[in-house]
């Protein structure tokens, strides 16, 4: 191992979880590397504005946060690397980490690679992301205040999401595939919501825009084409975790494919933790993520004391 540089933490993924971890690693002088392979700054980065985050009081964008975390982890010390973590082995006293850039070890390794929104795969939804496509209704349901808005799914989240939604818009086209999967209690709520029309057996096909905005959703019902105007689309039909690289590894997996930890965020291989969205219980909000972040470094902090 003499030829070999261990660093103290590394930490896969730059979202709000590992950032705000890298924060309090790197001002208490320990070595930080962090290995992002797409955005710096995860699904924060690409949300158009956060409004929920505290501490900004008329909201912020969140290019601006992400970025704003990024700097103050690199002014203490932390080190971003754009490669992407293949594996992660546990050799005993370190791990080792197969990266594009070649081999790396550990003492402690920090997995905070969040999760991505599954995606229709329809034209018009990545043209539109963020431009009246989303997939958050807590980030960015308070943008459509009395407008028309279709939701996309049929199982708790959409329908939970659905008539979160109601709060701000005046009407909600709900599009189902087949047919509802929420729990009774959800199905119930749902009915007697005047707001919301359930459109069952129905497909979504296409995202239609004019002048840089969406005005309506295609879809199929009964093989015959119908057409919804409205001013937004919300997508809820789940998140897929950034974990395929964890698959067949030491680190135990819920069945969504989420990391599952104990109280301490450790994982189920010694010296490796995670948090954030990519851990089994989150709650898939930013500011929860950057707590995670935080209460992870501390259980880093104290792995490396014992080491």
């Amino acid at each position: 191992m003499t030829d070999k540089k261990v660093h103290e933490v590394v930490m896969i993924g730059a979202g709000p979880a590992a950032l705000t971890a890298a924060i309090y690693t790197t001002r208490e002088d320990i070595d930080t590397v962090i290995y992002e392979k797409g955005v710096i700054g995860g699904l924060a980065a690409i949300t158009d504005w956060v409004d929920n985050y505290p501490g900004f009081a008329d909201g912020i964008a969140g290019l601006e946060l992400a970025e704003n975390l990024q700097k103050q982890a690199e002014r203490f010390g932390a080190k971003i690397e754009l490669g992407e973590v293949l594996s992660v082995k546990d050799e005993g006293k370190y791990k080792k980490l197969e990266t594009t850039d070649g081999e790396i070890y550990a003492k402690a390794v920090l997995v905070a690679t969040g999760s991505d929104y599954k995606k229709l795969g329809i034209p018009g939804e990545q043209e539109y992301y963020a431009r009246g496509v989303h997939y958050c209704a807590t980030c960015d349901g308070a943008f459509y205040r009395e407008k028309d808005l279709v939701v996309v799914g049929g199982g708790n989240s959409a329908v939970q999401e659905a008539l979160f939604l109601t709060k701000f818009a005046s009407k909600i086209d709900l599009l189902v595939r087949s047919e509802l999967r929420a729990s009774e209690v959800l199905i119930n709520e749902l009915k007697k919501n005047e707001k919301i029309t359930i459109h069952l057996n129905t497909t979504t096909n296409e995202i239609v825009g004019k002048d840089n905005k969406v005005i309506k959703v295609i879809g199929t019902k009964n093989a015959k084409n119908i057409e919804f105007p409205t001013d937004g689309v919300f997508v809820f039909i789940g998140l897929l975790p950034n974990t395929k690289f964890l698959e067949g590894s030491d680190i135990d997996l819920d069945k969504q494919g989420l990391i599952i930890t104990d109280d301490h965020l450790m994982t189920s291989m010694p010296g490796v933790f995670a948090a954030g969205d990519v851990r089994s219980g989150a709650t898939m909000q930013i500011a929860s993520a950057a707590g995670e972040g935080a209460t992870a470094a501390l259980r880093i902090r104290e792995h490396l004391e014992n080491y």
